[in-house]
């Protein structure tokens, strides 16, 4: 099973566009009548594009927006505001009709593998059911086609006929990879693929989505909240914080010259061998919570826990560009950005 990249697709436009996305959940309130009283600012101008077969990360902390995030690039939410684009094309408000074609090329895997697999099918009605509701009659029939995927994601053909509660975790998220591989994506949106997954289990899913996508010439859109998974899987990286992208840009650049503070403290947490050995490197402590996406501070959301905070942020919403001396690839939401190295 094998799909090639189109010519059109490679070192060309984007695959999956989104520009200021923007989504919003009303709050709403009042006796007897409710009426909108407020929204959660879930994800607030988002501009990120995904090329054909790279690996694209979305990192940040828990409720800062990520999954939202792709299930409005998926097309599973309804964007408040802003534009989705799948190769040139629009999506942003498409019809079920129109969107048909377009979602059997970007798929998603969910979180859970417990929750996101049907208890009462099959392994093999599972991951035929993309196919059986797009019409889709492979060559040799659909259970040669989900024995062969089977195999693809480590499994054995001979699972065909087990029950979800019969597979371990890092299992389960196998079974979810092979289906979304039924209708060769282009795209795949993984949504926190190994949080719940054990600590020894999560690499081989990460090997198997590289290999994927090596292989297969999938784009992955890879969220998650571990710095040191999507230091591994990922090409590109893009740090979220309470609904908005504040740094972005090549793996390496990301990781070894930070420039917004965010990113500086991500980074100074996650752990290195280095610190067992007596050797441990600085680690920025944030005071204070995160606040809350319904009333978010204004100009810089992240400054009421910055120690860089002055004026300025507080009245200007800082924009996305490159910091002095950073190529373009490599954007800064901050005023005044770091310039000390990464850990």
């Amino acid at each position: 099973m094998t799909h090639s990249i189109p010519a059109q697709d490679r070192g060309g436009e984007p695959l999956l566009v989104a520009e200021g996305l923007t989504k919003h959940f009303p709050i709403m309130g009042g006796f007897p009548v409710k009426r909108k009283v407020g929204a959660v600012q879930a994800v607030d101008g988002v501009d990120l594009a995904v090329r054909a077969g790279e690996s694209f990360g979305l990192v940040g902390e828990s409720g800062c927006g990520k999954s939202t995030t792709g299930r409005l690039l998926t097309r599973l939410l309804e964007p408040t505001a802003g534009r989705i684009r799948y190769r040139g094309e629009d999506i942003t408000h498409a019809d079920r009709r129109r969107l048909a074609p377009i979602r059997s090329e970007i798929q998603m895997i969910f979180q859970d593998p417990y929750s996101s697999l049907n208890p009462r099918q099959t392994v093999g009605k599972i991951i035929a059911g993309p196919m059986e509701i797009n019409g889709i009659a492979p060559p040799g029939g659909r259970e040669a086609r989900v024995r062969e995927l089977l195999e693809v994601v480590g499994l054995s053909p001979e699972h065909y006929n087990r029950f979800p509660h019969e597979f371990s975790g890092g299992q389960r998220q196998r079974i979810s990879v092979a289906r979304a591989l039924a209708l060769e994506p282009k795209v795949i949106v993984a949504d926190e693929p190994v949080s719940a997954l054990d600590v020894s289990i999560q690499a081989q899913v990460v090997n198997l989505l590289a290999r994927l996508r090596r292989e297969l010439g999938i784009a992955f859109l890879f969220i998650a909240h571990d710095l040191a998974v999507v230091r591994h899987f990922s090409q590109r990286v893009a740090v979220m914080y309470l609904g908005r992208i504040v740094e972005s840009g090549d793996r390496d650049d990301i990781y070894r010259r930070p420039r917004h503070p965010y990113t500086h403290a991500l980074l100074s947490a996650v752990p290195e061998a280095s610190e067992v050995e007596g050797t441990a490197r600085e680690r920025i402590r944030l005071t204070g919570d995160v606040p809350s996406p319904i009333l978010p501070p204004s100009g810089c959301r992240f400054r009421t826990r910055c120690w860089k905070a002055r004026e300025k942020c507080a009245e200007e919403v800082p924009p996305l560009v490159p910091a002095e001396g950073d190529g373009e690839g490599h954007l800064t939401a901050c005023h005044f950005p770091e310039f000390r190295p990464g850990p």
